[in-house]
């Protein structure tokens, strides 16, 4: 399993070097990241990266059972809520709630760059498969991807959605 892990970190690009870890509640999600910063949720997204590539997939972070194919996991993102798994094959997390959805779209650009900085070269915008609502990020390495949405949330505000998942057909 190491030699597996490994493999995939520098599949991915996912070392650690010239990375500073940020500490919950150092910086609000979504706020702005400065150049070799890691947001707080870095190591859990690697991390679940990592298991999107595994040919278990999420199996090792499955939580208890909701309604339809979702369930609980055991890994959510650090300052992220409802984190679930739809499925073997889909990981997804919600932002807190924010107020309008100017600041959706002001928390997605900075959870995009966030995100970007996090897993590194390798990891950018799929600008033909994105909106102004909707961005695609993609490993050019790695068959993973995630989308980075906009969108009401059930308390009348608006959220961002992180769901991420392998790719096939590429």
């Amino acid at each position: 399993m190491r030699f597996t892990t490994i493999v995939v970190l520098a599949l991915l690009g996912l070392g650690s070097a010239g990375t500073l870890a940020v500490e919950p509640g150092d910086r609000a999600l979504g706020e702005a990241v400065k150049p070799r910063d890691t947001v707080a949720y870095c190591s859990d997204l690697k991390r679940i990266t990592i298991l999107a590539l595994t040919k278990e997939r999420f199996a090792s972070i499955l939580g208890s059972v909701r309604e339809g194919s979702f369930s609980d996991t055991t890994l959510p993102l650090t300052g992220w809520k409802d984190c679930s798994l739809y499925g073997s094959r889909t990981y997804t997390c919600e932002s807190h709630a924010l107020s309008s959805d100017r600041d959706a779209a002001t928390s997605q650009e900075a959870i995009v760059a966030g995100i970007k900085s996090c897993l590194g070269e390798g990891w950018s915008e799929d600008k033909d498969r994105s909106s102004p609502t909707y961005v695609v990020v993609r490993s050019s390495r790695a068959p993973v991807s995630m989308t980075v949405s906009t969108g009401p949330s059930d308390d009348d505000g608006y959220v961002v959605r992180l769901t991420l998942f392998p790719r096939s057909g590429d």
